[in-house]
């Protein structure tokens, strides 16, 4: 099996239309896949279809999967810890890392990914962030970061953060942002600053098939 942390250099830019992309890409190849998202917020149990668990479910054609995939929801479109709160639950991150590890454990498949909630940096429990979940899990990362002003530093930044905490970056996604500066030019003054990991593009268009990462991160 293969199993990757789906990570961002911030939030809302991608990481779950570059997952499912991959998660689409993998069964066309007629490989199986899972996908889990061990907690999200902003989630209406009541109409969940547009939510990231809903739209990983779709890719892996099991519509009706998406609270498998993240049991632990929050209505309020906060940080996860606060949202949590509001619902009179406390996140702890030994019960998320917990909660990821027996989810890889039972799985048997040709890939798994993980998403995270957010950026590297952004607060998952009151005292701890995504990158504790990833750094105990220690997952190969696919990293997505957006095309928007101001992405180069935040991806370079992100870099510098994951690197430090021993983990592997396997593939760069620079996600298009939507009115935003020249995908392409963006991308090229990107690779001029980091050259040891391949960066990918992804358009904001459902159409994209990921083939490029599917090739790339399987083989």
């Amino acid at each position: 099996m293969r199993a990757f942390f789906v990570a961002g250099t911030g939030t809302d830019l991608g990481k779950t239309h570059i997952a499912c992309a991959l998660l689409r890409a993998a069964r066309a190849r007629g490989l199986s896949v899972d996908a889990f998202k061990p907690v999200v917020s902003g989630l209406d149990p009541d109409a969940p279809e547009n939510s990231d668990p809903a739209r990983l479910a779709a890719a892996m054609g099991r519509p009706d999967a998406w609270a498998e995939i993240s049991p632990r929801h929050y209505r309020a479109p906060l940080a996860p810890n606060l949202a949590a709160r509001l619902e009179g639950e406390t996140l702890a991150m030994t019960d998320l890392i917990a909660s990821c590890r027996t989810w890889l454990n039972h799985r048997d498949v040709d890939l798994a990914l993980i998403e995270g909630a957010g950026g590297v940096m952004s607060p998952m429990t009151d005292d701890a962030t995504n990158l504790d979940l990833m750094t105990a899990l220690n997952l190969p990362v696919l990293l997505v970061a957006g095309s928007y002003l101001g992405t180069a530093s935040h991806l370079l930044t992100a870099l510098e953060v994951l690197r430090a905490h021993g983990l592997t970056v396997a593939a760069i996604v620079v996600s298009e942002s939507l009115d935003a500066p020249d995908l392409t030019q963006t991308v090229e003054m990107l690779r001029s600053f980091e050259r040891q990991t391949q960066i990918l593009v992804a358009p904001r268009d459902e159409a994209w098939n990921a083939d490029d990462l599917d090739h790339l991160l399987l083989g």
